[in-house]
């Protein structure tokens, strides 16, 4: 039984393994076995079959330095196959062990295919970014164009105002003209009533005067048709009492001439007659004097009063129109105002909306170039950290090819086969277990058929999977 001793230390830029040594049995028949592991997802295996025994170096460095494996030959003596309990508990935690490092070691290329995927996204987004280069411009000059627009609006509006202003101003002037129409009518309306109650009482003294001119000329007649009736009867009385007095009478009287008394009388009713034919024609002359005085007053007075009547209407008809005009002005009047504030209103709430929209889409635009940035520094990240793991992916390849070669040229006596992925596996994971089943593999396990820990085909864990994708689909088992 021969036991090597192994010494091996990573380094990448994600994990720092410290320096971990293992043993590992071998059998006299078993072919030694040279192996290293890279950080970057690569491996490769030279092995060389030999009659001495199991024989093992390995070790990979990013500093550039490899650390020997030292064999003790005069432990590769054939031993006993006894079955040793501590010798299995050895291979148990070998196996473990080899085991949690295949995990690490496929956890860290999956992290790498992740990154890599990232970094294609991170591609596919900075096109579109690039492609879009041209929409806020276009976005700032539209804003630009409604914000001309609003201003213009706001412009037209102000002129509007003044247009508004000047008008009201107008209608003020208008209104303060026939407000001063109305007064002046009001007040010619007044002086019209006053003269209207002075022709009134002057009709009224008029009719009063009439009246008592009828009064007295009835009383007048009244008058007259007494006296006519009294002289006829006295008359009559009086020439009832000739009639009657058919007695002669002697009369002593003067030589003198005679006294007629029927011409007497007669002379008298004439002169009755005619005193009260002259009094009744005076009084009926005067009363038709006063009467047509009266008359004549009444028609003038009518007149005028007809004439005041017709203007009081007319000036009731124009201040009626004007209270008309009046009220449909303030309407307008109002109604312009409310116009005027509700233009105001919208101007205003139209530059609010504006500059509101204005201020957002400024905001939008100030993230956006932020997130552009932050975005850009995470793929720079993203760059930086694949570069550097292309290096050590590349220096590991290096710097296992150098060893394979050094491995290939400086052993004597032995030629060098290359190995595929597929056995390396096998050959890395199974170092320190083979050595118990000899040459041969462990049942259930074939040569390059999978993975040999868990020994159920390729595809099985995740260590075989990795090493899948690393080989390719061209990679031949």
């Amino acid at each position: 039984m021969s036991v090597i001793s192994i010494s091996k230390k990573y380094r990448s830029s994600s994990h720092n393994f410290s320096r971990q040594s293992y043993a590992f049995t071998g059998h006299p028949r078993m072919s030694p076995v040279t192996y290293a592991i890279s950080s970057a997802g690569g491996s490769k295996f030279r092995g060389a079959r030999s009659p001495l025994g199991l024989g093992m170096s390995g070790g990979a460095s990013i500093e550039g330095s490899l650390v020997a494996v030292n064999f003790n030959w005069s432990l590769m003596s054939p031993i006993e196959t006894g079955l040793d309990p501590e010798i299995q508990r050895m291979k148990a935690q070998e196996k473990e062990q080899i085991k949690t490092l295949n995990n690490k070691f496929a956890h860290f290329i999956d992290k790498v295919r992740k990154l890599e995927q990232q970094n294609q996204v991170l591609k596919t987004k900075w096109s579109i970014l690039q492609g879009q280069k041209t929409g806020p411009s276009n976005m700032e000059n539209m804003f630009k164009v409604h914000i001309n627009s609003l201003k213009k609006q706001l412009q037209d509006l102000g002129q509007q105002r003044v247009r508004l202003e000047s008008e009201q101003g107008n209608m003020q002037d208008l209104l303060e003209e026939f407000k001063r129409k109305y007064e002046e009518e009001i007040n010619a309306r007044s002086g019209r009533e006053n003269e209207f109650v002075l022709l009134k009482k002057d009709m009224d003294e008029a009719y009063t005067k009439k009246q008592e001119l009828e009064v007295k000329w009835q009383d007048l007649t009244d008058e007259i048709h007494f006296l006519m009736e009294l002289y006829a009867k006295e008359l009559r009385e009086l020439q009832a009492d000739v009639e009657m007095s058919n007695t002669p009478v002697v009369i002593s009287v003067d030589s003198s001439p005679e006294l007629d008394v029927d011409s007497i009388i007669a002379e008298a009713r004439v002169q009755y007659e005619e005193m009260a034919e002259n009094s009744r024609e005076e009084a009926e002359n005067k009363y038709r004097i006063t009467y047509e005085e009266i008359q004549e007053k009444a028609g003038r007075h009518g007149e005028e009063l007809r004439a005041a009547k017709a203007e009081l209407n007319e000036l009731s008809w124009m201040i009626q129109r004007i209270r008309t005009e009046i009220a449909v002005l303030k309407e307008q009047n109002a109604k312009l105002e409310a116009d005027i504030v509700q233009a105001e209103e919208q101007g205003k709430i139209a530059v609010v909306d504006a500059t509101e929209k204005l201020q957002k889409l400024e905001l939008a635009l100030q993230k956006a170039k932020q997130d552009m940035v932050v975005q850009l520094q995470e793929y720079q990240a993203l760059m930086n950290l694949k570069l550097v793991l292309d290096i050590e992916i590349a220096t590991y390849r290096k710097l296992l090819e150098g060893e394979e070669s050094r491995w290939a040229l400086g052993r004597d006596g032995v030629s060098a086969e290359h190995t595929p992925l597929s056995t390396i596996t096998s050959s890395a994971i199974g170092v320190g277990t083979m050595g118990a089943w000899g040459a041969a593999a462990p049942p259930g396990f074939a040569r390059g058929s999978g993975c040999w820990p868990c020994a159920c085909g390729p595809g099985c864990c995740s260590v075989s999977r990795s090493l899948a994708a690393i080989q390719g689909p061209g990679h031949r088992r």
